[in-house]
């Protein structure tokens, strides 16, 4: 049985394609056992149908991470159903998740929405920052925060499956 995680912020170009890859890199290497499936998506369409933004594709690729295949879309209702875990990157998309989770009917689904760094070992940060303003430092810091909650969510996964 898959189980299948959903990476989400609010445009689906930086902070949630960078999870999508960075969290396939490392559950490829520590729960190839476990049959997995990874996506990202935005709580808002602007950017659907582009490429990550070229900046976290570049800090990506420096860190041994390929973005360079993921497409941004914006969140559907029928995620709430199709994923077992639905990760914001901050609260304003865990909120926003949640809103359009109740609006749609799916409130049921509220405990699969969980914030991403709730699964992180560092307590210097309680979200995920959006870069999209700031310079390459930014970048590298959502990689370093990815990194560990995706350490975090990996050992709970494989708690949970064996």
């Amino acid at each position: 049985m898959t189980y299948s995680i959903l990476f989400v912020c609010m445009g689906n170009i930086c902070r949630s394609p960078t999870a999508e890859g960075v969290f396939k890199s490392i559950a490829d290497q520590r729960l190839a056992h476990i049959d997995l499936y990874i996506d990202s998506a935005g709580t808002i369409g602007y950017h659907a149908g582009e490429h990550a933004d070229s900046r976290a594709i570049r800090a990506a690729k420096n860190r041994g991470y390929d973005l360079s295949r993921i497409i941004s879309r914006q969140v559907r209702n029928e995620d709430f159903d199709e994923f077992d875990l639905v990760i914001a990157m901050d609260r304003d998309n865990y909120s926003n998740l949640r809103t359009q989770a109740a609006q749609a009917g799916k409130d049921h689904h509220f405990d699969k929405i969980k914030l991403f760094l709730d699964y992180s070992k560092q307590s210097e940060y309680e979200e995920v920052p959006d870069p999209y303003y700031g310079g390459a430092k930014g970048f590298d810091l959502v990689i370093d925060l990815i990194e560990d909650a995706s350490n975090g969510l990996v050992e709970q996964i494989h708690s949970k499956k064996n």
